[in-house]
């Protein structure tokens, strides 16, 4: 589906298809927005071609995975952005690349999907204003995204200790495997986050590229925002993923430090027993030639022996603190 918003210098917005990229191209003048939702067919890439995006990066917004990045064209500046069609309480994460081909006049977005972020800004009341200065547009709806990604990941605290109660509770095992799944999502979040707060650190860099003003104090303020909020949610997601190593740690220490404890006591009663045995092993013999066997008193005294051995035993133990 390809959609377009352009505004002239009467700064009136006209919604349209395609019919608007060909109006504004003959006029020369205003801003257009072309939106292009699902898969890029060969008409438009040859739209893309015609408004002096490389085919380079008409590749790489194609690509169904693709790492975010930003490059520097000569007609327009390149952006691949991961934003998200859906994450879950438990950080389950449903992807959704979305490419910015940003120019002076003109913002292109490519995506396979619906878009929210895109919709968010598409039905904005101040779009006219927006469409006047591409990159801060561009600016605003990776904001919007980053948005939801943060909502997502502060409520992830609360699911967090919960597990971390549990863990501490009746349901360890059960605990145990959902907090091994958390760390797993979280990894992929950190790996995202790490490439959204060092693309938003390039974009800050490179603000000449991006603003047809080359500094403009509105727009290196929403990229400032832009950037804070990456790297707020690479900072979170980090802890987050930390947290969860360390109280599947703490787990694994618990459980082993328990095994030893019982490992401990089944040994020293393994240790009483083994001489009491060896006794009743060695008087257990039928041979003919056992002196002891004969003696009236030998049973008890045998058994005064096995007495004498547990309690030394015991004594012994409790007095190394094994017991």
């Amino acid at each position: 589906m390809i959609r377009t918003q352009l505004t002239l210098t009467d700064q009136v917005v006209t919604t349209g298809d395609q019919s608007l990229v060909d109006h504004w191209m003959k006029e020369g003048t205003g801003h257009l927005w072309l939106d292009i939702e699902g898969e890029l067919q060969e008409e438009s890439v040859k739209l893309l071609l015609s408004l002096g995006c490389h085919e380079l990066a008409i590749t790489d917004v194609q690509r169904k995975r693709h790492p975010p990045k930003i490059e520097t064209f000569r007609n327009n500046t390149f952006i691949l952005f991961r934003g998200l069609t859906h994450i879950s309480d438990d950080m389950s994460l449903e992807p959704q690349q979305v490419g910015f081909f940003v120019g002076k006049h003109c913002l292109i977005t490519v995506h396979r999907g619906v878009s929210l972020s895109i919709n968010q800004y598409w039905s904005d009341n101040d779009i006219a204003q927006l469409l006047l200065e591409p990159a801060l547009l561009a600016t605003k709806i990776m904001h919007y995204s980053s948005g939801r990604y943060l909502d997502a990941v502060l409520g992830f605290e609360g699911i967090l200790n919960d597990a971390e109660e549990n863990l501490l509770g009746h349901t360890p095992d059960l605990a145990m495997r959902k907090l091994v799944g958390y760390r797993s999502r979280l990894l992929k979040l950190r790996r995202v986050f790490n490439y959204h707060e060092k693309l938003t650190k390039t974009i800050i860099q490179e603000n000449h590229s991006l603003s047809s003003e080359g500094h403009d104090s509105e727009l290196l303020h929403a990229q400032r925002d832009l950037y804070d909020r990456c790297e707020r949610l690479l900072s979170l997601s980090s802890m987050y993923y930390e947290t969860c190593g360390d109280l599947i740690d703490g787990y694994i220490s618990i459980s082993s430090h328990q095994l030893n404890n019982t490992m401990r006591i089944l040994t020293v009663i393994t240790a009483i027993f083994i001489p009491l045995g060896f006794m009743a092993g060695l008087y257990g013999m039928n041979f003919d030639h056992m002196p002891e066997l004969h003696w009236k008193y030998s049973y008890f005294a045998l058994l005064g022996v096995m007495g004498v051995t547990v309690t030394g035993s015991i004594l012994f133990f409790r007095y190394k603190k094994w017991l």
